[in-house]
């Protein structure tokens, strides 16, 4: 099993996150509109969150190596909130599974990742 240390997500990483994916969504960005549309503070944009674990992966495994990579997100991921990346690789480590979990141990994201 590998682990990456704890990211904390900041409210600047999602302006800049916005900027770069063109997804301009008030939910990400803007603490008011996100609280009109129920949500507790802005959210983190769930490609964000899959961006941060196929860096991980990559570095892990080499970005050759990473034949498939699949999420399912399922909970929404605040500003503060700080997140860790595991990977559970089969017996030949030809795939696993991929979890990002907060700091209270809530999943974010669960992923398949298939390996060359």
């Amino acid at each position: 099993m590998k682990s990456s240390d704890y990211i904390t997500i900041t409210r600047e990483q999602l302006v800049r996150y916005a900027g770069a994916s063109g997804d301009f969504n008030p939910i990400h960005t803007n603490m008011s509109l996100a609280k009109d549309n129920g949500l507790p503070d802005v959210i983190a944009h769930g490609m964000f969150i899959m961006g941060l674990t196929s860096t991980q992966l990559t570095k892990w495994f080499g970005i050759h190596k990473v034949k498939h990579f699949d999420v399912r997100f399922t909970s929404i991921t605040l500003p503060g909130e700080a997140v860790q990346i595991t990977c559970r690789l089969n017996e030949d480590h030809s795939e696993g599974e991929v979890i990002v979990a907060n700091q209270n141990d809530e999943v974010k994201l669960k992923g398949l990742i298939k390996l060359a």
